[in-house]
């Protein structure tokens, strides 16, 4: 499978969304024109989360996209490779239990949670499938996972006008917050990389996910992709 910057190591990675840690949700709101919130009210409706379950938000970075779980009732933990976003999110959101840890090799025992959620941060995974079986590992039996992911615009023109157009122009945008714009690099080009929604689905279901489906959302500029353990 593609991926965009092959010469970037996972500490790399690291070090800079450590590096965008402390402006990153405002950056992320700029960027979206403050459309991210409708996708992440998206997110919470496709997991459905009830009071009494146990969620594991991945990629969670700051707490952003944990905190609507643990308002809907359940126990939300934000899990993380960048300890500098979990300090940022522990400054933002004292009252969420941040974890440390590697997507490919999670620190929770198998069978633990009801949910396990990750936004825009699978595609930053070395082995993608490798993630998407700890993730199951991790999944009580008739478990959900919901993936939200920058995906391929359905139609023809606009999907050009995204990714030759807004895709170049991330940096110098993601520049007037942002104190890094070396990571808003890798971030376009990352998304460029990604495969489109059947293929995201199809790496699911090599993972042992059942029926992978998804919903586009703002015409697939993003997609939700939910399923069953």
């Amino acid at each position: 499978m593609a991926r965009a910057h092959l010469d970037k190591q996972p500490s790399d990675v690291r070090r800079m969304f450590d590096t965008v840690a402390r402006r990153y949700d405002l950056t992320n709101d700029l960027m979206t024109a403050g459309i991210q919130r409708t996708w992440r009210r998206a997110m919470v409706e496709a997991v459905a989360p009830r009071p009494g379950e146990l969620v594991l938000d991945l990629a969670a970075g700051t707490g952003c996209s944990t905190e609507p779980f643990a308002e809907h009732g359940a126990t939300a933990v934000p899990c993380d490779f960048s300890v500098g976003m979990l300090r940022q999110g522990k400054t933002d959101r004292p009252g969420l239990p941040f974890v440390a840890g590697d997507g490919t090799r999670l620190p929770f025992l198998d069978d633990t949670f009801d949910a396990v959620t990750i936004s825009y941060g699978l595609r930053n995974f070395v082995d993608p499938v490798a993630g998407l079986r700890e993730m199951l590992r991790v999944t009580r039996p008739g478990g959900r996972v919901v993936v939200c992911e920058f995906s391929r615009p359905t139609n023809a023109a606009f999907r050009a006008l995204y990714l030759d157009g807004f895709m170049r122009g991330l940096p110098a945008l993601a520049s007037l917050t942002a104190s890094a714009s070396d990571a808003y690099v890798y971030l376009a080009e990352s998304i460029r990389a990604w495969p489109d929604q059947e293929g995201l689905a199809a790496l699911m279901a090599e993972a042992g996910w059942k029926h992978p489906e998804w919903r586009n959302l703002t015409g697939g500029i993003v997609a939700l992709h939910r399923a069953i353990a």
